[in-house]
């Protein structure tokens, strides 16, 4: 394996972080004490689709949702069909078009996502515990910049 070009260490550097930092904070066993944590039994995929849902508004259109999460439809469609099982979305037809159906996240749903997201902060807070509040804050807003980049990157290839 060659060495990294001196300009593509940093690029290099944040490449194992961001990979080391996704995997400790979502592998099963983690998100397992997270939803034991909060008393929920959503799984990690459930989190993601339920926190996407929220942050365009709380309803969408199946095939926008899929969009924002960058899958296919299909998978969005299965899995909305177990989330609405357990109460935590429901279809809803679409006002612009009759024909068309949305889902959206329930008052459950919203509930359970919130406890997540409660446990999921208590475990970052603690995890950063003695970090710069400033330096946290300048982490959130550039990794925020580099997430919307490489969103607007992967829908112009798309």
């Amino acid at each position: 394996m060659s060495e990294p070009v001196p300009d593509q260490e940093p690029i290099v550097a944040l490449q194992r972080a961001l990979v080391t930092l996704s995997y400790l904070l979502t592998r099963s066993q983690a998100h397992e004490r997270l939803a034991e944590r909060a008393g929920v039994s959503a799984r990690r995929s459930d989190l993601w689709l339920l926190m996407a849902l929220e942050g365009v508004g709380g309803v969408s259109r199946v095939g926008d949702l899929a969009e924002h999460l960058m899958v296919e439809p299909s998978h969005v469609t299965r899995q909305i069909g177990r989330l609405a099982a357990e109460r935590l979305v429901e279809r809803t037809p679409d006002p612009r078009d009759r024909r068309a159906r949305q889902v959206a996240i329930t008052p459950h749903g919203r509930t359970v996502l919130g406890r997540l997201q409660d446990a999921r902060q208590l475990t970052l807070h603690q995890a950063l515990e003695g970090f710069d509040a400033r330096d946290v804050a300048i982490t959130a807003e550039l990794l925020n910049r580099l997430t919307e980049h490489v969103r607007e990157r992967e829908a112009g290839e798309g």
